[in-house]
């Protein structure tokens, strides 16, 4: 019998194919080490995690979308890299001696991301890197091997994969236990909040006209939004918080589409095309969003549980404040654009509905967003996230206590997510 797959393990031992049982070390073990995986222990990794991040996919089918998603543009030459924690005492793995791999104990990722800094009046670009995938397999824990790992990998990411002389700013994670156990190793919650309504659109004619948004129309789009960004950062008067945002690339938003295309085609048999919506034409003046759709229900007719997310929404004419601040449920105080932003979710709720997914989500709603949400389901509110994707920043310079307070998160929205 081969332990490893059954996960039948002894409280603190494991034992071996050759029948020798072998004390597992504590998560404080001077002979632990994080290092990367070969092929071969990715694939351990995989199976193990596949039952936590598989979603509507079987696990053959989930190994071979990670094995694509591996090799986009975000992700190619280091863009992600994947670790493992193991004991360097042992000699290979005693579940399988001949397979030449490492026992790992825990296992995560991360995503090489482009992030702009402003701090004193100037603008920083930097390397943030972003962490998935944070996994220790159920017979594995309660021995700190997930702690032992975070604290290995903070140490690693100020410098990994940096220019030389330069150090990253910040990490990020989204969290799906909480908000106390990564704030124990200095990624520190941050306003995680959402406003949903329901994947079925009812006419409504006063909207402004929207047209959808292909593949094509993506990049110049990724690039007029990061211009913005960059300009309204620059603006910031003096005395503002220090402000960090994960660039919204073509890169970025291209992984988040061939992710959904890929599971599209799995359950539903061909790749979604429409992959957001604009309102207006005249450069300067438009709103739009990106989108992307997440299944979770491995039955094709049914919607429960799936997820429309709105990547990211632009408002175009350099009013950033009112879209990269967050809310809580009230009246918009600019009503501009709450007509166009409820006509791109009238839009998304039609995808929605189209594509089987149960509802439209849209993350750090702000003002307007709410009122536009609202407006196509008055009971729509704002909901505090407390357990699952709580947005986790660790701010690497030397400071003095928390600095949640002490930093604005521009476009806190799902397109960071990974």
């Amino acid at each position: 019998m081969n332990l490893y797959n059954t996960g039948i393990y002894p409280s603190l031992t494991v034992q071996s194919k050759m029948g020798s049982i072998i004390d597992l070390p504590r998560g404080d073990s001077p002979t632990l080490q994080l290092v990367h995986p070969t092929q071969q222990e990715k694939l351990i990794q995989f199976n193990l995690n596949g039952a936590e991040w598989r979603g509507a996919l079987s696990l053959p089918t989930y190994l071979r979308r990670e094995e694509i998603l591996s090799k986009q543009e975000l992700t190619q030459n280091g863009g992600i890299l994947y670790w493992i924690l193991v004991d360097t005492a042992l000699r290979g793995n005693p579940l399988d001696p001949a397979s030449g791999t490492r026992l790992p104990l825990a296992s995560c990722e991360t995503y090489r991301k482009k992030a702009l800094v402003w701090q004193d009046g100037k603008v920083h670009e930097t390397i943030s890197h972003v962490i998935g995938s944070v996994y220790c397999a159920p017979h594995l824990r309660k021995r700190g091997y997930a702690q032992r790992m975070m604290q290995e990998l903070s140490k690693v990411l100020r410098t990994h994969r940096m220019e030389q002389g330069r150090e990253s700013l910040f990490s990020v994670l989204y969290s799906d236990i909480g908000k106390k156990f990564y704030n124990n190793f200095g990624w520190e919650p941050f306003n995680s909040s959402h406003i949903a309504i329901p994947g079925k659109a009812r006419a409504d004619e006063s909207l402004p006209a929207t047209r959808p948004l292909y593949v094509e129309d993506i990049a110049e789009l990724c690039e007029i939004d990061m211009e913005n960004l960059r300009r309204s950062l620059n603006s910031r008067p003096k005395d503002s918080n220090i402000a960090v945002a994960l660039l919204p690339n073509i890169e970025t938003i291209r992984w988040h589409h061939a992710r959904e295309e890929f599971v599209g085609t799995e359950i539903r048999g061909k790749a979604p095309k429409v992959k957001g919506a604009i309102v207006g034409s005249e450069k300067g003046k438009r709103v739009w969003c990106f989108w992307t759709r997440m299944w979770y229900n491995n039955n094709p007719e049914e919607a429960k549980g799936n997820t429309l997310h709105i990547l990211r929404l632009v408002i175009e004419d350099g009013n950033w404040q009112e879209t990269t601040t967050n809310h809580a449920n009230g009246p918009s105080t600019n009503g501009s654009h709450d007509a166009s932003i409820a006509a791109l979710l009238a839009m998304a709720q039609r995808e929605a509905e189209e594509w089987k997914m149960d509802h439209v989500e849209i993350w750090s709603p702000t003002s307007a967003t709410v009122s536009a949400a609202q407006r196509l389901h008055p009971s729509a509110e704002v909901v505090s996230r407390d357990e699952e994707s709580i947005a986790s920043l660790q701010w690497f310079p030397e400071h003095d206590g928390p600095m949640a307070d002490k930093i604005d998160w521009i476009g806190n929205e799902k397109y960071g997510w990974c």
